[in-house]
């Protein structure tokens, strides 16, 4: 446990630009999952490493010794010993409480955002058997504002909320091209894998540049999912720009963060790959080797958080004398 516990806390730093890289190689649906499948997994070993050096720390406090059943003459092994690991396993335990806030606070202020769009569109408060019925297609909500502004408002039902200020600055296929944009986010539910990242950037700061380019590729998502149903890339490269041009004219009220947006992101760079359509060219051979080295990474971080557990698992049968010690 002494070199397992400390990886995938350290794998963060090599697997967060790689598949950042490796995503730039993909198509969009597959470049989004690929990143949220990363944050996912390497915040949760992250996560689990803090827990197990935690654990660590307080089995050597004589209340947790008890409850743990330790022999009067157990106790944990050399390579476990207090001395060494009472250091490492206070700052895990001061991260789990900051983790722990973060992600309070986080919950708390996507909850109220949501609550707050749902108000505006006039919805009440869903109660229990609403919110277990299936939702069924999104509904359009329009809201009375000059404001250029339009977005997906997940939850149930899913709605696509617009401003008569963009309607008003769309031509009638353009808005066609953005409410199919809308509807792929809801029908993706694009706004899941934001809000893994988002808790997965919380467990490990090494992740946070993955919620920017998560955010890229739903966009990119969308949009192919938009070109797709209208039949036209470059009329659906026209209502994006124009739809960011409108909202950079009078800004709207903050959108909730887990509702993706048609003119949120690199506005010029999603057009640009509208207009030439296709895979970004790139060497197969590179691609490969990064898929290669990203999955390399997330198996090493579940495996070596398994062996990290297994060790701690062993050592305390050891203590509670169910597992004679080992010999040196």
């Amino acid at each position: 446990m002494t070199l397992a516990v400390w990886i995938p806390l350290l794998l963060p730093l090599l697997a967060a630009p790689l598949a950042r890289r490796l995503a730039e190689q993909l198509s969009p649906r597959t470049a989004a999952l690929t990143l949220a499948a990363t944050a996912t997994a390497l915040g949760t070993a992250a996560l689990a490493s803090l827990g197990l050096l935690t654990v660590t720390g307080l089995l050597h406090l004589p209340y947790a010794a008890a409850l743990a059943h330790f022999t009067p003459a157990g106790r944990l092994p050399d390579a476990l010993s207090g001395t060494q690991w009472a250091p490492a396993a206070a700052a895990a335990a001061l991260a789990l409480l900051v983790i722990g806030a973060f992600a309070a606070r986080t919950a708390h202020h996507q909850l109220a955002d949501l609550r707050r769009a749902r108000r505006a569109t006039g919805d009440a408060p869903a109660g229990l058997r609403a919110r277990l019925r299936r939702s069924g297609p999104a509904a359009l909500t329009v809201l009375d504002d000059h404001r250029a502004d339009a977005y997906a408002l997940p939850g149930r039902p899913p709605r696509i909320v617009a401003t008569t200020g963009m309607l008003a600055a769309l031509s009638a296929p353009e808005r066609a091209a953005l409410l199919a944009h809308e509807r792929a986010h809801l029908a993706g539910r694009h706004h899941l894998l934001l809000a893994a990242a988002e808790y997965a950037a919380a467990c490990h700061p090494a992740l946070r540049p993955l919620r920017g380019a998560l955010g890229y590729h739903l966009e990119r998502w969308a949009d192919e999912c938009a070109a797709a149903e209208v039949g036209d890339r470059a009329l659906t490269a026209r209502a994006i720009g124009r739809a960011a041009l409108a909202a950079s004219r009078a800004p709207a009220d903050p959108r909730p963060r887990l509702a993706p947006a048609a003119a949120g992101g690199p506005v010029p760079r999603r057009v640009r790959a509208l207009l030439t359509p296709g895979r970004p060219r790139s060497r197969r051979t590179a691609r490969t080797l990064a898929a290669l080295a990203l999955a390399g990474c997330l198996a090493a971080a579940a495996v070596t958080t398994a062996a990290a557990g297994h060790d701690l698992h062993r050592a305390v049968e050891t203590a509670q004398g169910e597992r004679p010690a080992p010999h040196h």
